[in-house]
């Protein structure tokens, strides 16, 4: 009797089940996105039909809102399995969203450290260049306030955060 219960229960199941692009639709994504999620081990199917169509239940639905609520906060998807990760091994998962909240904030006031540094050497090149002639035309320099910069002077390629 157990198999009976079982196998009506799992027959609901499908019967309520989405297939991908009605997954898609309904949390707003691109399909391509849900097979994405799916590679990463974010997201699986509940079953694949005989021809090979994904069908998922609501708690992938679920799964796939949580995920979009989390990229809002600009957690990525390496830090959103982490959080699942937590979550599939039974624990609460609330622990690890507050370590990783607390990450990104010391990240950000670093950030925001470093780019008010900026703004006050930029503000200072602005001020210092604001009077400065225009280069000749078809002279040697690119551009003279550029070039007149020194190469260890503070705002440098590290400051600015990017390479050559």
């Amino acid at each position: 009797m157990v198999g009976t219960a079982d196998s009506k229960l799992n027959e609901e199941a499908r019967s309520k089940s989405l297939k991908i692009g009605e997954v898609a639709e309904q949390v707003g994504v691109a399909v391509g996105t849900i097979r994405y999620y799916e590679s990463l081990g974010l997201i699986e199917p509940d079953y694949r039909s005989e021809s090979g169509y994904r069908h998922y239940g609501q708690e992938a639905v679920k799964r796939l809102q949580f995920i979009k609520k989390a990229q809002c906060l600009e957690f990525s998807l390496h830090e959103i399995q982490q959080v699942l990760g937590v979550r599939q091994q039974g624990n609460p998962a609330c622990s690890k969203v507050r370590e990783l909240l607390d990450q990104k904030i010391t990240h950000l006031e670093v950030q925001i450290a470093r780019l008010q540094s900026l703004k006050g050497e930029l503000t200072a090149y602005q001020q210092l260049w604001k009077d400065t002639p225009e280069d000749a035309p078809g002279g040697e320099a690119l551009c003279s306030l550029i070039e007149g910069v020194v190469s260890n002077h503070p705002i440098n390629h590290k400051s600015l955060g990017g390479g050559a």
